[in-house]
């Protein structure tokens, strides 16, 4: 069964080598996947080197350019029975990523699967904690509701076929797919085994806008969510204190996790989302919670991705999911049924 792998670049040369190693050493057989990579006008070196590793390079404009046209434009070039999309800026813990992130949606589980995502120790802290909450260590298959996340996600391509992302969202045009997918009575499945190394180099500009803009598109999925300006101090505040007294028990003292860097990431995250959503109704106290509320689980916040750890590089072996013992990267590839 034929898989593509769909990767959304703009300048991504910093992760996109690391990236696409880890994808050849996954343990399905290779001349079974295809990888794609859609670009909106990068000026480093991404092009290079998704060219040096064999990918078939699309372009979008600019001009052009949303979250769901650009994958929707890959999709249609895509020869693969499922459709994979990975950010430019992800890179898999380990070479079971594939197999697993695929195996609910090949064994028609679920049309659309979404795997766990991580940080290390370059990563802002406080987006290791919405990482925590967002994306448990259990897996859920299926799971109740429609969240779902684009950065590392499967879907089969039939499915998107009477289905396509929407290209005038801002944003979260996996979370409004997966809604519809719902409300056809089809299954979203969440691979917590199926692991990726999620990196955000952004300004704190760039961080506000992010969160505006998926508030925007979140606000068109679902008009009745709003955020006051009660709710962004209440927010603001509890965030910063939960995440500086997380880093601290669990023993993170870098760069990502000092109390102005905490700040000035919670500031932004909640006043990008007030700017996005300000002018809609009031949403209840319980869903808005759910959405806003920084505070991961009791269970999520002994996640031990939550203490110190670096990525190893592909070429110096892998950190598997949960701790354990590297592969070497000498170690060969044993391909294995996409099914299994």
């Amino acid at each position: 069964m034929r898989l593509s792998i769909v990767i959304r670049t703009l300048n991504e040369a910093r992760h996109l080598g690391d990236l696409l190693q880890m994808i050849a050493l996954q343990d399905v057989p290779l001349s079974e996947v295809e990888t794609l990579v859609i670009d909106s006008g990068s000026t480093d070196a991404t092009l290079a080197i998704a060219a040096r590793h064999g990918c078939r390079i699309l372009h979008i404009a600019k001009a052009d350019f949303s979250f769901g046209r650009s994958l929707n434009r890959a999709a249609e070039a895509a020869t693969g029975a499922v459709l994979v999309f990975i950010s430019g800026h992800c890179v898999p813990t380990g070479r079971d990523w594939l197999r697993r992130l695929c195996a609910p949606v090949l064994a028609g589980q679920v049309a659309y699967s979404y795997g766990r995502q991580i940080g290390d120790d370059d990563s802002n802290y406080s987006e290791r904690r919405i990482f925590a909450k967002y994306f448990p260590a259990t897996s859920q298959l299926p799971q109740k509701g429609f969240f779902c996340n684009n950065a590392n996600a499967a879907l089969a391509r039939a499915v998107w076929q009477e289905h396509r992302f929407d290209e005038d969202l801002t944003g979260l045009e996996d979370m409004d797919l997966a809604r519809r997918l719902v409300s056809a009575r089809m299954a979203i499945g969440y691979v917590a085994e199926a692991t990726i190394y999620h990196h955000h180099a952004e300004t704190w500009a760039a961080v506000r806008r992010r969160f505006e803009r998926e508030a925007i598109a979140l606000r068109a999925i679902m008009p009745e969510v709003h955020l006051s300006r009660l709710d962004v101090a209440r927010f603001v505040a509890s965030s910063v204190a939960g995440d500086w007294i997380s880093a601290r028990r669990n023993g993170v003292t870098g760069p990502g996790a000092g109390l102005g860097r905490i700040a000035r990431y919670r500031t932004n995250q909640y006043l990008g989302s007030f700017l996005g959503n300000r002018e809609h109704s009031k949403l209840s106290q319980a869903a808005k919670e759910r959405f806003f509320y920084p505070v991961p689980t009791e269970k999520a916040s002994n996640d031990d991705w939550l203490k110190p750890h670096r990525r190893t590089p592909p070429d110096e072996g892998q950190q598997p999911a949960g701790g354990g013992q590297e592969l070497p990267p000498t170690a060969r590839k044993t391909p294995v049924s996409l099914g299994s």
